[in-house]
């Protein structure tokens, strides 16, 4: 494993979050908050001459890096950028360990949302903003995985060529100025587009881009400690629901659908998504005497990994929404779960199995949705052994929880909101838990976990045998 080669890619990491923080040195500028300035200072000085440093001592060998260094690039960029949004946190006047702040950092790149703050009211307007911010750019650099890298038939555990891309080359080095572009243009575009409509809804100014920021990245920090806060009546539930969709749906449906192009009928997977999040939706709601938009905000929030929401529920029914976060959304979006495609091939294959002894000579539909691609053995193949990584992955982490004060249910409900990405909010049923309270290797356990369900286990794997058995 050459480490030399990522270092360019790693360098290009760094300077977007020395933008983020130069941007959070006008909101302190904008809120009069300057106790924590220099923080953000120190980030733009951090984060640019690492970038710097990493760009010229690997851009003569850029060209060379291979599948497997990008995939460890990814572990690097993760660590390496969670690092630096970790300092504000660290240099803040809140007393905050440096384990903590890393872990709130790690939290807000991957979207999950666990926070080691009590009450976030009390924390200032600029330090809220960096939280969400953390998020945003988690998803951005996301996408940019998903389609440069997960694309790569090599590794394909991703199954992102099953969904539609609008990317039809995979070459990481030469493709990633013009698509990180593109996906940096669609992804703000977005942004923009969901923070206008919170604004015109009646949502304050700071809340509308905080909240902004964690829906279109799945993620589960808000800027106040209840969403009741920000999210007070019907229609300001319905748009909401409206940007959980924009973010559980392919990255690439709305602006496909802006520009007219005629390749919609490819977009079956989002199809399928709606259908379920619908049956979802009017199977609680006959069950529940809930508000119609609290349950679509419940179930929407659950399948696209965000897990935020606005009421609790019967506490016999959290399992039902945690089974939702494994289901996920797109393969091609910012959510995490094992993915409703990858389940889907798994039901289908089961029923053609069954199919094929009662009837063994009959000709099988082996398309994926509406789509011309096909089910094959090896799409079979990594599916199951996706589940199966997730379960392994589940019954680690519950038993490394189960050594804190955390008892079996809380510890297997945490378990899998971590492997998914999701805040631990309360429609899961789950106790409210303080992360601060938890032992240190707890934390490193989750931080790790945490960085691991956004990549997947099976990226370690294919990892440790390029390592150990190198033919």
């Amino acid at each position: 494993m050459r480490i030399k080669p990522c270092l360019y890619f790693l360098g290009l990491s760094c300077f977007p979050i020395s933008i983020m923080s130069l941007i959070n040195v006008f909101y302190t500028f904008y809120f009069g908050y300057l106790d924590n300035l220099m923080s953000y200072f120190l980030v733009i000085l951090v984060s640019s001459l690492t970038g710097l440093v990493f760009f010229k001592l690997g851009r003569t060998e850029r060209e060379n890096i291979n599948i497997y260094e990008q995939l460890f690039l990814i572990f690097l960029v993760y660590f390496l950028i969670s690092f630096f949004i970790s300092l504000p946190f660290y240099y803040s006047n809140y007393d905050i360990s440096f384990i903590n702040s890393f872990f709130e950092s790690i939290s807000g790149l991957t979207g999950t949302g666990f926070t080691t703050f009590k009450y976030i009211k009390s924390l200032d307007e600029p330090l809220i903003l960096w939280r969400s911010s953390s998020q945003w750019i988690g998803g951005f650099y996301f996408l940019i995985f998903l389609v440069l890298i997960f694309s790569n038939k090599q590794i394909n555990f991703k199954m992102v060529d099953l969904s539609f891309n609008l990317e039809k080359k995979i070459n990481f080095s030469s493709n990633l100025t013009n698509v990180a572009s593109r996906i940096f243009f669609i992804y703000s575009s977005l942004t923009v587009l969901i923070f206008f409509l919170f604004l015109i809804s009646g949502v304050r100014l700071f809340d509308s881009l905080n909240l902004t920021m964690t829906v279109i990245s799945s993620g589960g920090f808000l800027p106040t400690d209840s969403l009741n806060d920000i999210i007070k009546n019907n229609f300001q539930s319905l748009l909401l629901c409206f940007a959980f969709l924009i973010s559980i749906l392919n990255f690439y449906l709305l602006y496909n659908v802006i520009l007219g192009r005629d390749n919609l009928k490819e977009h079956g997977e989002d199809v399928y998504i709606l259908v379920l999040v619908l049956v979802f939706s009017m199977i609680f709601y006959f069950i529940n005497d809930l508000n119609i938009f609290s349950v679509f905000i419940n179930v929407l929030s659950s399948i696209g990994t965000s897990g935020i929401s606005a009421r609790a529920v019967p506490g016999n029914f959290g399992l039902y929404f945690i089974i939702l976060t494994l289901l996920g959304g797109s393969v091609l979006s910012t959510t995490s779960g094992i993915k409703f495609l990858r389940i889907y091939i798994l039901v289908k294959a089961f029923f053609m199995e069954i199919y094929k002894l009662v009837k063994p000579n009959v000709m099988l539909n082996t398309k994926i949705m509406f789509s011309e691609k096909k089910v094959n053995t090896n799409n079979i193949k990594m599916s199951f052994l996706i589940f199966i990584l997730f379960f392994l992955s589940l019954f680690i982490l519950s038993s490394i929880l189960l050594a804190d004060f955390l008892d079996f249910e809380n510890s297997f409900k945490l378990s899998i909101l971590t492997l998914t990405n999701t805040v631990a909010s309360n429609i899961y049923g789950i106790e409210e838990i303080h992360f601060s309270d938890l032992f240190t290797f707890s934390k490193i356990s989750l931080i790790i976990f945490m960085v691991i369900a956004k990549v997947e286990l099976m990226a370690i794997f294919v990892l440790a045998r390029r390592i150990f058995f190198k033919d």
